[in-house]
C-alpha cells in the first residue's frame, strides 16, 4: 500500500462538443493515510490536522463536513453499502487547505481491505454552490494489483451549469505510487463531451516539499476556484448551453457503479 505523500503535476480539462475548449493548470496535491493524520501533524511544522497551519487537512472540509473525522465517515458509508471490509485502510487524495482556505472539486478515497487489496473507491464531488455528493464504487475483485481501476457511474449531481444531468462518468485511476494518474471521461447522449486528467509525480510528505510547494503555488486553492469561474465565463461567451441547477440528491453517497462493462445504481 502507498504512504502519505505529495504529488506535483497538472490538471487538464478538454471539452469536445459542441465546440472545443481546453485548459491545463499546474497543481500540487496530497495523498494522506487518514489514520496517520495526527502523526503527520506531530512531525511537521507546516502541516496541521484540524488546526491552523500553512497547510492543513481539516475534517470539516470532507465527508460530513461537520467536524466528524473523515476516516469514521468513510467507514460508515462503506458499512451502509455492505462494503465494511473495504475500510481497513483508507487514503484520501485531495488539495490541502492553504492559509485557511480550501476547495476540492474532487476528493478520491482509496479504500483497502485487511489484506491490502484496493476494494472500493469513493469519489467525493463538490460544486461551487457549497453542495457535495459521493459516488461509491466497488473495485472489481478480479483486478490485479498493477492494473488501473476502471469504473463508471451515472451522473446524479449538478456540477457545471454548462453540462446537463443526462451524463455518464468513466473513471480510469492508477493506484497511487511514484506516479498519480487519473482520467475521467464524461459522455452525454450525443457522445463524449469532456475529458479530464490529473497526472503527477510523487514527492515526500516533508516540510521541505511543502515550502517548495508554497513558493511555486502560493494561492493554489484560490486559483482552483477562480479558475473554475474564469473557464465558466469563457464557455458562456462561446455560447455553451446553460442548465439550471436541480435539487441535490437526497443521499450523501450512492453506491453508483461497478467495473467498466456493467453498471448498477443503488443509493445508500
Amino acid at each position: 500500500m502507498p504512504q502519505s505523500c505529495l504529488y506535483f503535476g497538472q490538471v487538464m480539462h478538454a471539452r469536445l462538443r459542441p465546440f472545443r475548449h481546453r485548459f491545463a493548470y499546474r497543481v500540487f496535491s496530497m495523498l494522506v493515510d487518514l489514520e496517520e493524520l495526527p502523526a503527520l501533524d506531530a512531525r511537521s511544522k507546516l502541516f496541521g490536522y484540524n488546526r491552523a497551519r500553512l497547510f492543513s487537512f481539516q475534517d470539516r472540509d470532507h465527508g460530513a463536513r461537520d467536524g466528524t473525522p473523515a476516516l469514521h465517515w468513510v467507514r460508515a458509508r462503506l458499512a451502509d453499502a455492505g462494503l465494511a471490509a473495504a475500510g481497513a485502510k483508507i487514503y484520501a487524495h485531495c488539495f490541502p487547505r492553504i492559509l485557511g482556505y480550501a476547495f476540492n472539486p474532487l476528493t478520491v478515497y482509496f479504500c483497502h481491505d485487511a489484506a491490502g487489496r484496493l476494494a472500493a473507491m469513493l469519489y467525493e464531488v463538490k460544486n461551487t454552490f457549497g453542495e457535495q455528493h459521493g459516488y461509491l464504487i466497488p473495485v472489481d475483485p478480479a483486478r490485479t494489483a498493477d492494473a488501473p481501476v476502471v469504473q463508471r457511474a451515472e451522473k446524479n449531481f449538478h456540477v457545471s451549469p454548462f453540462i446537463g444531468m443526462r451524463a455518464t462518468y468513466r473513471f480510469r485511476v492508477d493506484a497511487p505510487e511514484d506516479r498519480f494518474a487519473m482520467l475521467i471521461r464524461q459522455s452525454v447522449p450525443e457522445g463524449e463531451l469532456l475529458i479530464a486528467t490529473h497526472v503527477a509525480e510523487r514527492a515526500p510528505f516533508a516540510d521541505a516539499e511543502f515550502a517548495k510547494a508554497f513558493v511555486a503555488y502560493p494561492l493554489l486553492t484560490l486559483k482552483v476556484i477562480v479558475g473554475i469561474h474564469w473557464e465558466a465565463l469563457k464557455l458562456w461567451l462561446k455560447g455553451a448551453k446553460y442548465h439550471p441547477r436541480p435539487a441535490p440528491p437526497a443521499a450523501a453517497v450512492e453506491l453508483a457503479g461497478v467495473a467498466e462493462g456493467g453498471i448498477g445504481h443503488a443509493r445508500s
